[in-house]
């Protein structure tokens, strides 16, 4: 008979001890990769006094820190005016860093043009500032915030550390601001989400679009409502427009990207009102073909399933024949 041999298997204390030292050690790697992590924002003069920092038109990814938007701001006789503060903590504090490479001026106010968290969980890095929002926008932020900010910890992981909802904290109302030098128009609007704010420099020409221009980026739905969309939009056209900065997408010296986004939510509402009456069921329409003149816009069938998901079922139900 061959005989095993006989191995005593080591005590609970060593196992344990053991685990412990790798979990440190573990702990130890992540807390140095994410010190590691930087956004790397370069400020662009768009226009006298106008500087953006550009993101990326895709998705919210782990690679890509969820720098998707392109925060913009003035810098005044006053001081810095700031448009959105970004995904995290970590973001708002290297935008500081970026708008310190242009001027030693101060931030002093930051408009949070609606409830995105892309808009407003950079907020911490800029506290010593009014961070000013339409109403609707910060009753958004305080009823979905802390949601929102749990699904972006799990998007980005590391990159939100220390991260927290700072709600905020001012009011403002439509109508015309001066300040340092510049003559803000600020735009009450909806559709891209209940409260969208537009800001318009009338000293320079630059609109400060917000989410409700997407330029060669498939516009995101999910807290949208079409008509009233398409109504801002003609409302912005209107507008003497001579730089437009899109919160998604590139900027332009031009207002193309207004018909733009008109012109793919017009075929969005059309294709889906149409393939309710149909009777289609969601893959099927989820399905579609993306015509031609949309198909060099980011993340465009990506967006276009999402945008079934959010908008197909109540059109399915408004087509629905009425009960006898």
């Amino acid at each position: 008979m061959i005989r095993r041999p006989h191995h005593t298997p080591p005590p609970f204390a060593a196992v344990a001890a053991a685990a412990a030292v790798l979990l440190v050690a573990f702990l130890h790697a992540s807390a140095a990769l994410a010190q590691g992590l930087s956004y790397q924002l370069t400020p662009r003069q768009v226009a006298p006094d106008t500087w953006v920092v550009e993101g990326k038109a895709e998705h919210f990814t782990r690679a890509n820190g969820g720098f998707i938007l392109n925060p913009a701001f003035i810098v005044t006789d006053e001081g810095v005016v700031l448009f959105q503060t970004g995904p995290s903590r970590r973001f708002g504090e290297d935008l500081r860093k970026a708008i310190a490479t242009v001027t030693d001026r101060p931030v002093v106010r930051v408009y949070v043009q609606n409830l995105h968290p892309d808009y407003f969980l950079g907020n911490q890095a800029f506290k010593d500032a009014p961070i000013a929002a339409l109403p609707g926008t910060i009753d958004g932020i305080k009823a979905e915030g802390q949601a929102v900010l749990g699904n972006m910890y799990t998007m980005l992981g590391d990159w939100m550390r220390g991260t927290e909802m700072l709600v905020p904290t001012e009011a403002v109302e439509p109508g015309a601001v001066e300040i340092g030098g510049h003559r803000l128009r600020l735009i009450q609007l909806s559709g891209h989400t209940d409260a969208d704010l537009a800001v318009f420099d009338e000293t320079t020409g630059v609109l400060f679009a917000g989410g409700l221009v997407f330029s060669d980026r498939a516009p995101t739905t999910p807290h949208a409502e079409i008509g009233p969309w398409l109504a801002a939009l003609d409302e912005l056209e209107t507008l003497p427009v001579k730089v437009l900065v899109p919160n998604h997408g590139a900027v332009r010296a031009d207002k193309a990207a207004i018909a733009q986004t008109c012109d793919y939510l017009i075929w969005l509402r059309t294709t889906l009102a149409d393939a309710a009456e149909r009777g289609l069921d969601m893959p099927e329409v989820m399905a579609t073909p993306i015509p031609e003149r949309f198909r060099g816009m980011g993340v465009v069938e990506e967006e276009f399933v999402r945008s079934v998901a959010h908008l197909y079922p109540e059109m399915e139900l408004a087509a629905l024949p009425p009960l006898r």
